[in-house]
């Protein structure tokens, strides 16, 4: 075997990972040792015989763990984004074993017990500002976590959270092999009438690929409604594909979702809480789970109100009593073409990857914040499709290093999302690098990759994430970065959003890809009136999802709990019971295919989305609004929010921007969700 390259700091600008050395032999090993070293060190941590301070407790934890926490990034990163049977086998033995260690970390008692005292003589020492707020964090996932139990509850605990993340782990696994599956295998190009000439050829790309040479693919995306929906003139083949798409999982994840539900009840009743939900609100910005379920109460019904206007309209056009789920999409796009003149297909080759990507993302960036990027072909990522880019600030110095990987691939999963492979941390002298992944349809060698509206936006959403990571200036790497509420997290990618349309970025990358010519200057309006025919939809589809997790996680372990078979049955009882049992409206997630929530960190958490565009709505205004430039606004926004991290309160954070607490009108108005 060759050198380890885990078990030493990268010698790489910015410590980026050394793909090109890296094996899957690597990662066991590293896993190994990186325990038994962050354990070795808290234990000395705890057995310290000097009186405690912060910096041989605090300081010494946020130390401790560089092996672990380098193999960690990486190999989640890359099982995410370009796995293969050895390293989902590797998954599913090393998550058990990381929850154990987690949990020793978590519950070591001479740890606890020294973070303990200091936390209670936080104020008499004079701890403040970040030093203050590392301590307060480290002591409060400690007790969230059981360290005051009896030993005989946590061993129980220890149980419940190996078990938890064996079961998330076999629904990552089923997930990926249960979207495989549901894809789509078509024997002539005839059966795609409707669908753009590119994403045909994508199409039989990706059937080349599976190995069906001569034929089509049509995969799927993580969410419910495909976006081929909106294209397919065929509407056996519409019904076919909504069909698979809303079966995935079914059969494998409903009964595992089940079970972690149970488990998850069973562990929130042993930590003192009615349920998940409860527990995990408690410590997000909401605080209580009346307050998400007082949001919930605000914004289905006009919600549901607007969709069921919106569905009227498309039965109208289609000549039938009422809209099926699988024809919604496909008449939303005509009636947006005779109400707005608007073709969606027609705005696809405006927005090719490429000039979306450096000169609408990129620009922006430079508008907003005045930072530039410099793509670093020298640098080798984890895949071909992936790209490293430097980033520098307005004066030229370094800031980190951005990766995009924006191709869909048989071996990544599906969705969009940012992680970190380096967290920036002043105490450990780190500079960020940080990743997007995206899954566009991969053309064939030579041809242009065009974009839908819809991937636009997610772009610029995920490199929100991206610039929170990016900006973060903060000491304790337990601090840095996207390390916030999870009902926060949402905002700084939501506001991001606004550059995709915003008149001065849209006017600098929306050009044809074949002629240079822009877009022209109606289409813009068009397109803005067109998104508003759907908004109904668009929110109902989110908010049933929001409630299908909540539905989930608010059981208490002591109530009636669903048998194994009965997930779906559960799901269809918790949307009647919201007022989202809209037939032609299918939530954005199942229950089988809900990773956020079942194979990730959003259990009780994706009404955060929601939660968040409470926030972005509102900051949007104050962009537009308050009087200063954007460069100038950028400034307040980073220095103020960005940067901080965790390593302020959230909410004090949007305060500093904003000037005020967050008010719902702003939500309401960009939705029409104010009913009269």
């Amino acid at each position: 075997m060759t050198a380890n390259p885990f078990f030493q700091a990268s010698e790489l600008p910015y410590e980026l990972p050394p793909f090109a050395r890296i094996r899957h032999e690597h990662y066991l090993p590293a896993f190994e040792r990186g325990m038994a070293e962050q354990l070795a060190e808290v234990a000395a941590i705890g057995a310290c015989a000097e009186p405690v301070t912060f910096e041989n407790t605090v300081e010494a934890l946020e130390r401790s763990g560089a092996v672990l926490g380098r193999v960690r990034r990486v190999f989640f990163n890359k099982t995410a984004s370009d796995t293969d049977d050895d390293l989902q086998a590797l998954e599913a033995e090393i998550a058990p074993r990381l929850a154990a260690h987690e949990d020793a970390l978590l519950l070591d008692p001479a740890l606890f017990a020294r973070l303990d005292a200091l936390h209670g003589q936080r104020h008499g020492i004079g701890l403040e500002g970040d030093r203050l707020r590392v301590l307060e964090r480290h002591h409060t996932a400690r007790v969230r976590a059981g360290a005051r139990l009896a030993p005989e509850q946590q061993r129980r605990l220890r149980e419940l959270n190996a078990e938890i993340a064996v079961r998330c782990a076999a629904f990552r696994r089923n997930l990926r092999a249960a979207t495989a599956d549901a894809a789509l295998v078509l024997d002539r190009a005839e059966q795609l009438a409707g669908l753009p000439e590119d994403e045909i050829a994508a199409a039989a790309e990706h059937a080349n690929a599976l190995g069906h040479d001569g034929k089509f693919v049509l995969g799927m995306k993580n969410f419910s409604n495909q976006t081929q929906l909106g294209s397919l003139d065929d509407p056996a083949l519409r019904e076919r594909l909504l069909a698979a798409s809303l079966g995935r999982g079914s059969d494998s994840n409903g009964p595992l979702a089940v079970t972690l539900a149970t488990l998850r009840a069973e562990r929130a009743a042993l930590l003192g809480h009615r349920s998940h939900a409860d527990w995990q609100v408690a410590d997000q910005t909401a605080g209580t789970t009346d307050a998400v379920e007082s949001l919930f109460h605000r914004l289905i019904p006009p919600a549901v109100a607007n969709a069921e206007r919106e569905g009227a309209a498309l039965a109208e056009t289609a000549g039938v009593a009422e809209i099926g789920p699988a024809d919604w999409e496909y008449y939303a796009e005509r009636i947006r073409k005779e109400r707005c003149g608007l073709d969606a297909a027609a705005l696809r080759p405006y927005l090719e990857l490429e000039s979306v990507l450096r000169d609408g993302v990129f620009h922006a960036a430079g508008l907003v914040y005045g930072i530039t990027f410099t793509e670093r072909s020298d640098l080798v990522a984890y895949h071909p499709d992936a790209r490293v880019f430097e980033v520098h600030e307005s004066d030229g110095s370094p800031l980190g290093l951005y990766i995009g990987d924006f191709h869909a691939r048989a071996s990544k999963r599906g969705g969009a999302w940012e992680k970190e492979l380096v967290t920036q941390s002043h105490l450990l002298g780190h500079r960020p690098v940080v990743v997007n992944n995206l899954n566009i349809a991969k053309p064939p060698p030579g041809e242009p990759v065009l974009l839908t509206w819809r991937e636009v936006n997610t772009l610029f959403h995920e490199f929100g994430h991206a610039l929170h990571g990016l900006f973060s200036d903060v000491r304790y790497p337990l601090l840095a970065g996207t390390q916030v509420p999870r009902d926060f997290v949402e905002f700084p990618s939501q506001v991001n959003e606004m550059w995709a349309d915003w008149p001065e970025v849209l006017a600098h990358y929306a050009r044809h890809h074949r002629t240079g010519e822009p877009m022209p200057p109606e289409l813009p309006d068009r397109l803005r009136e067109a998104e508003d025919f759907g908004v109904g939809f668009r929110m109902v589809e989110h908010l049933a999802a929001a409630v299908i997790d909540w539905a989930w996680h608010t059981l208490p372990a002591d109530g009636d709990l669903p048998d194994a078979a009965g997930a779906e049955a559960f799901e269809a009882a918790a949307l009647e019971r919201h007022g989202l049992a809209l037939s032609a409206v299918p939530p954005r997630y199942r229950t089988g295919y809900f990773a956020h929530i079942f194979g990730g960190s959003y259990a009780a958490g994706y009404y955060g989305y929601r939660w968040a565009e409470v926030l972005d709505a509102d900051t949007v205004r104050w962009f537009r609004e308050n009087g200063k430039t954007v460069r100038e606004s950028g400034e307040i926004f980073r220095r103020e929010l960005l940067s901080k991290g965790n390593s302020v309160d959230s909410m004090a954070a949007f305060r500093a921007v904003v000037g005020r607490d967050p008010e719902v009108g702003p939500l309401l108005d960009r939705h029409g969700l104010v009913t009269g």
